[in-house]
Order: structure tokens, then C-alpha cells, then sequence
């Protein structure tokens, strides 16, 4: 069925019902909950990997290939059949930089693919809103999309429509000028003759992360005061069990179902929950771990459907109050595994028929353009950089921005890191790369903009690279001829080295005027760098993929293109 998602009436909680007939009244229920996070759209499996405790053999940590929806789909059939009374539940950032068999449909293939897993509820994250409310309502309700965006289709499923989601979206601390959420707050699911309710909350911090026309006029109230609100609403209600399912992360040491020094933004969060919360199932920062934290479990499972994370509860039939819990990181092994030692730990699933011939169809209709062949690569571009440096994927990027806007007088391109979603590998035997190569490692149709800024504004931006939390640092990645160095031990706000900012090997002062070229996320003051939104004289450039893809091709029409060597970002003690 489709959900109608209007703005103004979704405080009403929504409610289902299992209630296996075996169940005896004295006996505590038994519920299951089966969570993933940040899917985002990766339907196929690929050769991703999460490392795994073996089995049998204490300290041995295996590289498992997992994910894919058929497998996934798999996966979560098994562990309903164990537990009858199961709750299926994504963490946000279902869709959104996904890969281009779903995001060349628009994300449409992901919400069908979950409609035949029978996903019982989702909870928005930030990359839901990655094309604005306006789109995300639609993914949600059905109907096929009425703006053009450059090569994407729409309603591409064999019936040649779009029906939307089977299972509601959730945003408690999402609302508008009236305090009115986007969607409903929470549903309330009767299972085994007991109440528990789910409320969904995502990132307080979306509106800096997303493009800001597309949420204008919604708010992103903070998590757990909305997640308190609610729990009090649900009690008020007589629901005694309650889950936070939140789109917000953290990050620990050790393995996938370890809690060695739990740190981040979610931690601060739980700490601050009303204690009628009893469950937080965790997402965002695409990390996995198995925390207990004030008697609470605190779970998240990684990323692209690699891990499930499952929850099982015993919840008093006479108070409604859990009275026991346990929770787990569970592997989803494909069929890509050819080690033995993961095959024998871990045997590959079966994918599900029905999600596998799904995926097909959309994948048999992406590939003329994911296999088209753009150009050689001689070696591969890669994310990592050299402790607090540029990167050859950043780069790359980078020089491709400028390229693709020279005729606009463009000097010098920066790109955000988290644009940068996968390296570029080169592909056997020739090292050719393909659109689809590049659509995965810069998915999000960006367009470029190119403005006026001076020296002195070029300085604040690299200042702003620094996060005010102190937790991480947002390195731009700058264009070929740009140049400057930064101190470790510098006070905030003065941490680049004065004088070291350079084009070409000449000074920038901070009265001179350059053409700067970034994507329309950065333009509008995407991540916090809100100074690009002071450039002028602004021209509309190219699609960030178009620009990339010309490059490539241009850079490797003779020869295979190769990353470049040298640093433009150094760090000094």
C-alpha cells in the first residue's frame, strides 16, 4: 500500500499486529528486532568486506564479502523463521549516494527491493534528503517524478509504475514553522500481545550536510529532546516499550560486536535519554559495534547491508516492561566469497529469487551506461591521505572541477571529502574505468559553480576545515597549482601557517581576487563553509560527473591517466 504523507497530520501513531497463536499469557513475550543502517542503495553485491570474528577459533578476524539486497532479503527470512515475532527496521540513509543501478532510477529500485524484504518501518537520515523534501515525500508515496535530472529515469519497473513505500517513514524532530513533523514521529507495533512503540530521529546536523533549498522552512530539532518528548507520549499511551531508532553515530574500538571506548555524537545523546527508552538502534558514522551503555543496548551495524543487527527482547506481558535483552552483529555473506577458510566460517547465502530478479531488471537497464567505457587509468585514486593531506581521489577531482571550468576563469577547485564516496580502480587487463567507476565515487549530480573570492575569504574557508565539536577535520581538496600549509599545534582559527597559501608558486595576498570553482553543495555552505555563499560574479557550470568523465577521457586519450604524485596540502609539526 501506499502512505499518504501529509505535512500537518502525523502525530498519530501507526499499529500493527503479530500475535503467534502459540504464545502462553504467563510467559514473557519474546520479540526479535532486525536492524541495518545506512543501505544506501546497494542492491548488487560487490566485493565489500567486513571483518568478522571467526566462529570457532578465538583472536582470528576473517574479510567476509557481504551485502546485496537478495542476500540480504535472505538473511532477514532466516532469522524471521527462528523468530516469528520480528520487527524489520532500517536506520536511515536507505537511499541516497547510491550506486548507479539504483540512483540512475532515482532510488526507486531500493523502496522496492525493501517492499519485497518486508521492511516494517524506516527511519529518514540525512542522504534521504539529499533531493529535497519535495522528492523524498515522493519516494515515499508513490508516482513517478515530473522534474528531469539529466540522465535519470523514473517509474523504470516492468509494470512502468511507481508505487512507493509498504512501510512508513519516521521523523520526530524534523518539523516546520508550526512545529508539525514531516513525518510521523513513531508507530506503535502490538506483538505477542504487547506494545512497543519506535520513534525515529535523525541528525540534528542535516541542514549542513545537505543542500539547503531542498529543506528550506524545516527545522532539525535536537535528537533526544524530540526522542524524550515522544517516549513521554507513548507512556502517556500505556506503551511501556520503547525504541529510539536514531540517525546519529559513534564510533568504538575492537570488533563488530565490541564497545572498547565508545565515543561520538550518539553516546552524548543516549546519556541524555528519558530512561522509559530501552532500546538504541544507531546509524550514520557506518561504524559497528554492540554497546550496553546505562543498561541500555546501543547497536549499529556498519553500512550497505553487510551486518544485521539484531535485538531480542522479553518484555513482561503484565507490566509491558523488557525485562531481558541481547543483541548481535550478524554477518550477510554473498556468493563473492572464494576464501575457504570465510567459505567453511561462513557459508554464502541464497539469494531470495524474487529480490535477485528485481535487481536484474534495473541492472540490465543501467548497464549501457555503467559500462560504457570513459578512458585508462594507470594506478588507482585513493581516499587515503597522508595524515592530514590531499588524496589522489581529491585531486583527481579536484583538477577536473577546474578543467571543466576554465572558460569560466577559474583558478583554483576544491571538493569536499565526503563527496568523494569510493576509489577509482583500474579495471583488468588495460586499467579501464568505466561511468559506472566514476558514478560511484561522485554520485550525488552536483552542478559546478564558479565565484569571485579573495585571498582573505580562501583563508577563513581552510580555517573552517576544522570542526568546532574538535572531532574531525574536513580537509577540501584543492586543484593542481594550489598550495599552503596548516600547524598541528595552531590555535583554532590560526592553524594555516600565514604566508603559505600559494597559486603557482606565488604569494596570495589577502586583498587579491581569484576565480574559485566547487560543487553547488559547497556553494550553498555545505559542511559549515558557509563563506563560499559570500562569492560573486557566480556562473553555472557542468554536472560534477560530466566533468570528471571529460576529464578522464581527455587526460587518458594518449595514455593511461596516472594519479597525481605531488601534495598540495602539508602539514607542518
Amino acid at each position: 500500500m501506499r502512505f499518504a504523507l501529509a505535512v500537518c497530520n502525523l502525530l498519530a501513531a501507526v499499529a500493527f499486529a503479530v500475535a503467534p497463536a502459540w504464545a502462553q499469557p504467563t510467559e514473557p513475550a519474546r520479540i526479535r528486532l532486525i536492524a541495518f543502517n545506512d543501505f544506501h542503495g546497494h542492491l548488487l553485491p560487490g566485493d565489500l568486506t567486513i571483518a568478522a570474528p571467526h566462529p570457532s577459533i578465538a583472536g582470528r578476524t576473517l574479510a567476509v564479502r557481504s551485502g546485496g539486497a537478495a542476500f540480504l532479503a535472505t538473511r532477514i527470512a532466516e532469522l524471521r523463521r527462528e523468530q516469528p515475532a520480528s520487527v524489520v527496521i532500517s536506520s536511515g540513509d536507505l537511499v541516497g549516494a547510491s550506486p548507479l543501478v539504483s540512483a540512475l532510477f532515482r532510488d526507486e529500485p531500493t523502496i522496492e527491493a525493501m517492499n519485497q524484504i518486508g521492511l516494517d518501518l524506516h527511519v529518514v537520515g540525512n542522504h534521504e534528503f539529499d533531493q529535497g523534501v519535495t522528492e523524498l515525500r515522493r519516494l515515499a508515496a508513490g508516482g513517478c517524478a515530473t522534474t528531469p535530472r539529466g540522465d535519470l529515469a523514473t517509474c523504470a519497473h516492468p509494470t512502468g509504475r511507481y508505487e512507493g513505500a509498504n512501510f512508513p517513514f519516521l521523523a520526530a524532530n524534523v518539523v516546520d514553522r508550526e512545529g508539525r513533523t514531516l513525518f510521523a514521529p513513531y508507530v506503535v507495533r502490538a506483538v505477542e500481545g504487547v506494545r512497543i512503540g519506535f520513534i525515529g530521529a535523525v541528525t540534528r546536523t542535516t541542514p549542513g550536510i545537505v543542500m539547503p533549498r531542498g529543506i528550506a522552512g524545516w527545522r532539525f530539532r535536537a535528537e533526544a529532546g524530540a526522542l524524550n518528548r515522544y517516549a513521554g507520549e507513548l507512556r502517556a499511551q500505556g506503551v511501556q516499550a520503547i525504541v529510539a531508532v536514531v540517525h546519529e553515530g559513534g564510533e568504538t574500538d575492537g570488533g563488530i560486536n565490541d564497545c572498547v571506548n565508545p565515543r561520538g555524537e550518539i553516546f552524548d545523546i543516549v546519556r541524555k535519554l528519558d530512561r522509559a527508552i530501552d532500546v538504541v538502534l544507531s546509524a550514520h558514522t557506518h561504524r559497528a559495534y554492540n554497546c550496553t551503555i546505562d543498561g541500555r543496548i546501543v547497536i549499529q551495524g556498519a553500512s550497505f547491508g553487510r551486518l544485521l543487527s539484531v535485538v531480542d527482547l522479553e518484555i513482561d506481558r503484565a507490566s509491558g516492561e523488557v525485562v531481558r535483552s541481547t543483541s548481535r552483529n550478524l554477518p550477510v555473506p554473498n556468493d563473492r566469497n572464494d576464501d575457504p577458510d570465510v567459505v567453511a566460517a561462513f557459508p554464502p547465502l541464497q539469494p531470495s529469487p524474487q529480490v535477485a530478479a528485481l535487481v536484474a531488471h534495473y541492472a540490465e537497464r543501467a548497464a549501457p551506461l555503467a559500462q560504457r567505457p570513459i578512458g585508462r587509468i594507470a594506478g588507482s585514486f585513493t581516499r587515503r591521505d597522508a595524515d592530514g593531506a590531499d588524496h589522489a581521489a581529491g585531486r583527481l577531482i579536484a583538477d577536473a572541477h577546474l578543467a571543466a571550468t576554465r572558460i569560466h576563469g577559474a583558478q583554483i577547485a576544491f571538493t569536499n571529502p565526503g563527496g568523494i564516496r569510493t576509489d577509482l580502480v583500474p579495471r583488468e587487463p588495460d586499467g579501464t574505468v568505466t561511468y559506472g567507476d566514476l558514478f560511484a565515487m561522485q554520485p550525488f549530480g552536483n552542478t559546478l559553480v564558479t565565484m569571485t573570492l579573495t585571498g582573505a575569504q580562501i583563508e577563513t574557508i581552510l580555517e573552517a576545515q576544522w570542526r568546532r565539536d574538535g572531532e574531525r577535520v574536513l580537509f577540501l581538496q584543492p586543484s593542481e597549482g594550489f598550495t599552503y600549509a596548516w600547524r598541528a599545534d595552531g590555535e583554532r582559527g590560526a592553524r594555516i601557517v600565514k604566508g603559505s597559501l600559494k597559486l603557482d608558486g606565488r604569494p596570495i595576498r589577502p586583498d587579491d581576487r581569484f576565480r574559485v570553482t566547487v560543487n553547488s553543495f559547497l556553494a550553498a555552505g555545505g559542511d559549515g563553509f558557509r563563506v563560499f555563499r559570500e562569492g560573486r560574479d557566480r556562473v553555472g557550470g557542468p554536472l560534477d560527473i560530466d566533468a570528471l568523465a571529460d576529464f578522464v577521457r581527455s587526460r587518458s586519450a594518449d595514455a593511461p591517466l596516472a594519479p597525481a604524485p605531488q601534495l598540495r596540502i602539508h602539514r607542518q609539526p
